[in-house]
């Protein structure tokens, strides 16, 4: 991308996201779950779709969105926007997602600081940003286009990574609290990528949750991770429970940023409704704590 392409955006100052979810712990809506979320109705604060797993104009899934969206506050969350591209978010996708949050109405909208597509070519992975001024132009312009396409703010979430580009003119937190204060955009803070970032590239989590701006979180997000084969680099796979260290490092969110709604993660090895279930019971254990906290001080 030549220097004459890049987009220059004024500075936005940031504002707190009109998430509309409530300061309570949800979980993610997955298929296996479906019949038995309709059947129950468990006491949850709010639920996370996917959101390209609903951008067909009908179908079973679409169906049990529609009918739960009556029960619990939705959050659309995305993971192929592509926000770190070049070529900026595809037209088809971003009108897929408009069609989408016109029809669900969700309470907060997400997408991934990464990059996932190089023109028609998409890759099954959320890839890390070289952080550099170029790259921030690039991004600050794509974050733009969608919420001016949705007429909305959105959140821009964290992603674990497993390496770093040579050539940086930010860390990764600044470069996070950068793209907040020029676009405006809120932050969906995910706990679990910081501390697998943090393990796997040796920097401090705490340095982390201290350069991002408590008006921009609006969400966070807890997952489980497993070891690498050479036990030398964590993966973020969602297939575990809540590690201690990372329920340790929301600890020091909270703490930070005050309570926040807080979303559990599950996306392989599913295990049954009841597990998730009580690992947001546990989450909601340290939000009442925070909320306790906020009260007395």
């Amino acid at each position: 991308m030549s220097p004459a392409s890049v987009i220059a955006l004024p500075s936005c100052p940031p504002r707190r996201p009109p998430t509309g979810l409530p300061l309570q712990a949800g979980i993610g809506l997955r298929s296996p779950h479906h019949q038995e979320m309709l059947a129950t109705l468990p006491p949850t604060g709010w639920l996370e779709a996917h959101s390209e797993n609903f951008f067909g104009a009908g179908g079973d899934a679409l169906r049990v969105l529609e009918q739960l969206r009556h029960h619990y506050p939705v959050s659309l969350h995305g993971v192929g926007m592509s926000l770190g591209s070049v070529a900026g978010p595809n037209a088809r996708h971003l009108g897929k997602l408009q069609a989408l949050v016109e029809r669900v109405q969700p309470a907060a909208v997400s997408e991934h600081l990464c990059w996932s597509a190089v023109g028609p070519t998409h890759l099954n992975d959320l890839l890390p940003l070289p952080y550099t001024d170029e790259a921030m132009s690039v991004v600050c312009a794509n974050v733009a286009r969608v919420q001016d396409a949705l007429d909305q703010v959105i959140l821009v979430e964290n992603v674990s990574s497993y390496l770093q580009f040579a050539q940086a003119d930010y860390t990764e937190w600044d470069f996070l609290a950068e793209v907040a204060r020029r676009t405006g955009c809120g932050i969906l803070l995910d706990v679990n990528n910081i501390h697998v970032s943090a393990c796997n590239h040796g920097f401090d989590a705490g340095t982390y949750l201290q350069a991002l701006p408590r008006s921009a979180i609006g969400e966070i997000h807890l997952a489980g991770f497993e070891t690498d084969e050479s036990g030398g680099f964590l993966v973020d796979t969602h297939s575990r429970p809540v590690h201690a260290a990372v329920w340790a490092l929301y600890a020091k969110a909270l703490e930070r940023f005050g309570p926040q709604p807080t979303l559990i993660e599950w996306d392989n090895d599913i295990p049954e409704l009841a597990v998730l279930l009580a690992q947001a019971e546990q989450a909601e254990k340290h939000l009442q704590a925070a909320e306790s906290r906020h009260a007395h001080a």
